[in-house]
């Protein structure tokens, strides 16, 4: 019934940016807490960056200062603006959100597909 589906990955050089998109879709009734994560070959999948329902963030120390991270509630779209790339940045960035299901009011985490980010001169 739901699904995200992330878009905005490329490959881009050192120093470059990229807006990564993340829209949901289906039978929603709100949707609380949207973030990204990235997993990079032979990594532990990491939080990059988190928003919640009344826009309050939190950064991985990593990447606070480059990214910033954003949505839009009447698009069901969350957005991470990404600055400065450097090469260790080189994943695949996946999507998360905490989604209030419309008929049900269950709440359920869902994952999208993930787009692949390279970073490379």
């Amino acid at each position: 019934q739901v699904q995200l589906v992330e878009s905005g990955g490329n490959l881009v050089q050192p120093g470059g940016s990229l807006r990564l998109s993340c829209v949901a879709s289906g039978s929603i009734l709100s949707i609380d807490t949207m973030a990204w994560y990235r997993q990079a070959p032979g990594k532990q999948r990491e939080l990059v960056a988190g928003i919640t329902s009344d826009d309050n963030t939190k950064y991985a120390d990593f990447v606070k200062g480059r990214f910033t991270i954003s949505r839009d509630n009447a698009k069901n779209t969350v957005y991470l603006q990404m600055n400065s790339l450097k090469p260790e940045d080189t994943a695949v960035y996946y999507c998360k959100a905490q989604i209030i299901l419309r008929l049900t009011w269950d709440a359920r985490e869902y994952w999208g597909q993930g787009t692949q980010v390279t970073v490379s001169s």
